[in-house]
């Protein structure tokens, strides 16, 4: 028998009893596991009788590991006949004695209530996308960037240059001199091809700490291609008119779905601000782990370990700035969560088979897998979480349609 003894936001205190008969069972199904695996001398293993192996264990022990599993056992069950949604969960109470039932009392963080904000009456400040004709010409300018050629020039380098050296280890390599570091690029503009210079070679500090014979074997520039009829044939389009256009209307889909984007983070965030919910720690807490280990993760990749990266924040007496700011984002993104969750509830989006299909066959090819095989990594759960997520994104742009 499971009951609610107090509740207060997120906080439950819930007794569970459990009957004499089901103890004694559970009791003896103990006994007989540890049975199996206990070593006793004079018998085989598995073959001891229980009453030996009781005495050889003792009976303080095997009695506190018969609450943790009667504990195990009944308050799953416990949980679902309340109806409650555990997060985390510990045992304050507890009472077993000889020939009686198992009495104990569970401290519940219960999966928080939450309500929305009357969010269709959100007003977003977002400004309308707009393209105009300095946005055409930029693009057009990067076009033909993007298709133009290094040709070699016969003259000093000059800014913006690439230019083709060889070292004294014989290594042949060109240096962009429009991304080259401020020594380098010092030492080599001006120069052209068959000039031998001396490089330096920089510490941490900015000092020089040696010199690299250099040989200059060749300048190059960019050519860029003309921004005329022949070009705009190269990329497809029937006439330069024609190509503006086509940059006009690639430009314009960019800025509507960075403004739709816009639209949806300023929804999100004026919904989690307005919502209602009591959150447990615990929460907060595996968000907060959840943020770490992503930091770790990026860390590694730059050969940094988290302990180390910490350790210098502590140094520069920034460690606890570092544990509010990540507190405030951990809040953050349980509060998005919980938000998008509850409006999906409200709402209901539908999702077709057909669609379901379609976006699994997106994702596979943004992992590079088959969709079989994205199902066999994802595995059930996964799935279910995946199809949530997409469920909750869609109720989103749902709300947004109706406030449009």
């Amino acid at each position: 028998m499971a009951e609610i003894l107090e509740r207060s936001g997120y906080r439950v205190r819930v007794r569970v009893e459990v009957p004499a008969e089901k103890v004694e069972e559970s009791y003896q199904a103990l006994l007989k596991d540890l049975a199996k695996r206990v070593r006793i001398p004079g018998f085989r293993p598995g073959k001891a009788p229980l009453k030996v192996v009781e005495a050889r264990l003792g009976r303080e022990e095997l009695l506190a590991d018969l609450k943790e599993r009667l504990v195990e056992e009944t308050y799953p069950q416990a949980v679902r006949e309340l109806g409650l949604t555990p997060v985390a969960a510990r045992v304050v109470e507890e009472e077993l004695r000889e020939g009686e039932g198992f009495r104990y009392v569970a401290e519940v963080e219960n999966y928080p209530e939450v309500k929305l904000p009357d969010w269709r009456a959100f007003a977003l400040e977002v400004p309308s996308p707009q393209v105009t004709e300095e946005m055409v010409e930029k693009a057009l300018e990067e076009l033909r960037f993007r298709y133009a050629e290094l040709v070699p020039v016969d003259r000093e380098a000059q800014e913006g240059d690439h230019v083709f050296v060889r070292t004294e280890e014989g290594a042949e390599f060109p240096i962009d001199l429009s991304k080259a570091l401020p020594h380098v690029k010092e030492a080599l503009l001006g120069k052209r091809a068959g000039d031998v210079v001396m490089v330096p070679v920089l510490n941490e500090q900015g000092e020089k700490v040696r010199e690299v014979r250099t040989e200059v074997l060749e300048v190059k520039t960019l050519e860029l291609p003309e921004l005329d009829e022949e070009f705009a044939k190269t990329l497809e389009a029937e006439s330069l008119e024609d190509l503006k256009a086509k940059v006009r209307e690639s430009l314009e889909r960019q800025a509507e779905a960075a403004y739709q984007e816009a639209r949806e983070r300023a929804f999100l965030e004026k919904l989690a601000e307005g919502m209602e919910a009591d959150i447990p720690p615990s929460m907060l807490e595996a968000e907060e782990r959840h943020l770490l280990e992503h930091l770790a993760e990026d860390l590694y990749r730059q050969g940094i370990a988290l302990e180390a990266y910490l350790k210098a924040l502590e140094e520069r007496g920034e460690l606890e700035k570092f544990k509010e700011d990540l507190r405030q984002e951990a809040l953050k993104r349980v509060r998005r969560s919980l938000a998008k969750e509850r409006l999906a509830e409200e709402l209901k989006p539908e999702l077709t088979e057909e669609e379901w299909q379609a976006y699994l066959q997106a994702v596979a090819r943004s992992y590079g897998v088959a969709v079989q095989e994205l199902k066999r990594q994802f595995g059930e759960r996964g799935l279910a979480r995946l199809r949530a997520a997409y469920l909750q994104d869609k109720a989103v742009r749902q709300a947004l349609a109706e406030l449009a």
